[in-house]
């Protein structure tokens, strides 16, 4: 999941390989953004749209990091704010909708909820396969194969849920998942913001905990 990755002041992934490997990344997010965000629509799951949201703040992340190579500290901080303000916008989007469900009807599709996840799965261990080559690079680099890995277990999460679902024939397990994806975002976008605060003062904290991640 995003909100468990973190990006680093530094970044030197100048290698062609590494490039095209983020790019390929990239791709493989953005598509999921697609299936999961429709599912999620389709199977009437809270989970599976905090998911696809993750998919979203990854591929946006990941593009920042890659357009940001090279690039002056100060502008890196400012893409570092920019990042945050927009996870902390869909940590709140998903905490709202969320709590607005609880007091509505319906019940998640299990089967769809559970299949997606599946699918999620694959997708975030393509992408941790694809950067293995490279998880021991800087900060920034490992950050973005770690927040890959740390994705696959919040496709466990939905899928877990989806799981409950069929087994409690209550919506509750998807909601619930939904609203500590939810925490996990609005966290990990005020560490976010805190860093790329104290960088745009000048004086970055000595210990970065990192973005999460899902962003």
């Amino acid at each position: 999941m995003s909100a468990s990755c973190g990006h680093s002041v530094s970044f030197d992934g100048t290698s062609a390989g590494y490039r095209r490997a983020l790019w390929a990344v990239i791709a493989l997010n953005a598509a999921m953004f697609g299936v999961e965000i429709t599912a999620g629509a389709l199977a009437g799951s809270q989970a599976l749209r905090a998911d696809a949201l993750d998919f979203l703040a990854d591929a946006v992340t990941y593009g920042a990091s890659l357009w940001a190579i090279g690039r002056a500290a100060g502008l890196r901080a400012r893409v570092a704010l920019i990042k945050g303000l927009s996870l902390m916008a869909m940590g709140l989007w998903v905490f709202g909708s969320t709590l607005w469900l609880v007091f509505g009807p319906g019940l998640p599709r299990a089967e769809v909820m559970g299949a997606v996840g599946f699918l999620a799965l694959l997708a975030n261990l393509a992408s941790v396969v694809i950067l293995m080559r490279w998880r021991e690079g800087d900060a920034n680099v490992r950050s973005v194969w770690l927040c890959s890995r740390n994705d696959a277990v919040g496709n466990v999460a939905v899928m877990a849920a989806a799981l409950a679902v069929g087994l409690t024939a209550t919506p509750w397990p998807d909601l619930l998942v939904a609203a500590i994806m939810s925490g996990l975002f609005l966290s990990s976008a005020v560490q976010i913001l805190r860093r790329s605060l104290a960088e745009m003062r000048g004086h970055a904290p000595e210990h970065d905990h990192g973005h999460g991640h899902a962003h």
